[in-house]
């Protein structure tokens, strides 16, 4: 029995992308979140992301990695067409973490300059990734109303790293600096029911594969389940508020996780939305051999040094841990 080389990368692809978006997300959240902080409270909240938000970057790099190698013809089109905010995304990355590194060394009005650097590297990059998904959705067709949804959907981006970031701080600190997560967590839930609301609404009508996958009745009726469930971990989120610590993390991780599983059921089976499917972006099943077989080498240390991280720095953050 053979495998599905090209279904197998795409699996792999995805769950890149969805661990990053996920794991940076929230990295790029706190970022987002600094100016409404005091000063100690930035440097704890700095230190709250300080020993994963690098290794988070990672699966950035498996998820083009993988688009690269296994589907050379996809990598040349999505890249060729989003080379603008492909580039901001990049600047706003190497922003962050330039002021990363330089706001525990600055002093005086350097240290705000850097700080407010730290926020506008984190929002850049959050708002390009969103725009690029816009544009993705649209297969990158000209026009001011496809531009205008793909800066729709990079706003609700954001918004969504707000909330994974919030979350994330009612997790990893106490005191007020927890007590401010929460409220940034209600207004961050307040953002995605906005940000996801119009995105809904407008992908039916910027994408006829979208529209015909989801509005296909009764044969599509069952998927109804997945706007449903988000509605109800929405709920649960805002009811644990207070309540608990973990659940508003797990619970906005569970939104994205559901999110995505309605994104690849409006793309699949192609790469290129009404362009080019997996099997015919993906490269010669020889080069998608060898390529495997480093990925499954590569995979366990990558996920193997994630949990151990995330075991070691446990806990909550104390300001002055990262320097």
């Amino acid at each position: 029995m053979s495998l599905d080389l090209p279904l197998i990368f795409g699996i792999l692809m995805g769950a890149a992308v969805l661990a990053y978006v996920v794991l940076d997300g929230y990295d790029l959240g706190v970022g987002m979140l600094m100016p409404a902080a005091s000063a100690a409270e930035q440097d704890v909240m700095v230190a709250s992301i300080g020993p994963f938000w690098d290794a988070n970057e990672t699966w950035l790099v498996l998820g083009v990695g993988i688009l690269l190698i296994a589907f050379p013809a996809a990598h040349g089109y999505i890249l060729g067409a989003l080379y603008l905010p492909v580039a901001a995304m990049l600047v706003g990355l190497m922003l962050r973490g330039v002021a990363f590194e330089l706001r525990v060394k600055a002093v005086g009005w350097h240290a705000e300059l850097w700080n407010w650097l730290f926020w506008f590297g984190s929002f850049l990059a959050a708002f390009s990734q969103g725009f690029m998904l816009g544009r993705y959705l649209t297969a990158f067709l000209p026009g001011w109303g496809y531009t205008l949804f793909s800066l729709t959907v990079g706003a609700a981006l954001c918004g969504g790293y707000v909330l994974l970031g919030a979350a994330w701080l009612i997790l990893r600190t106490e005191g007020a600096l927890q007590q401010k997560a929460v409220g940034w967590t209600k207004w961050g839930l307040a953002w995605v029911a906005l940000g996801v609301a119009l995105v809904s609404l407008g992908t039916p009508m910027v994408s006829e594969i979208v529209y015909a996958r989801w509005f296909d009745f009764p044969r599509t009726l069952a998927l109804m389940v997945l706007p449903v469930a988000t509605l109800v971990t929405w709920l649960w989120v805002w009811r644990s508020l207070g309540r608990s610590e973990w659940k508003p993390f797990a619970g906005a991780v569970a939104i994205f996780v559901l999110a995505f599983i309605g994104l690849a059921y409006s793309v699949f089976p192609y790469v290129v939305p009404g362009w080019l499917t997996l099997w015919e972006a993906a490269a010669h099943p020889s080069a998608l051999k060898v390529t495997l077989a480093g990925a499954l080498i590569v995979l366990p240390f990558l996920v193997g040094y994630t949990a151990f991280a995330y075991r070691v720095f446990r806990g909550k953050a104390k300001a002055g841990l990262y320097h």
